[in-house]
């Protein structure tokens, strides 16, 4: 099974969860997703303040879930 790799960016922080959107122009995407903030840091060695506005890659899940998260 082949697994998809998505390139994503971290829009904002809101409260515990990191709004996160396909890396293409804005008029492109689609609204924001949230995943756990600490997850997503954690999984890069950063810390939550430094995620906004960092691009990232992801696996793409057969639920269209985004795990596996790397610097882009």
């Amino acid at each position: 099974m082949t697994t998809d790799r998505v390139t994503v960016r971290v829009l904002l922080l809101f409260g515990g969860q990191a709004e996160i959107v396909a890396d293409v122009p804005p008029e492109e995407r689609a609204e924001p997703q949230r995943y756990p903030a600490a997850d997503i840091a954690d999984a890069l060695g950063v810390t939550v303040g430094e995620l906004p506005g960092m691009r990232l890659s992801a696996d793409v899940g057969a639920d269209d879930r985004l795990s596996g998260w790397q610097r882009a």
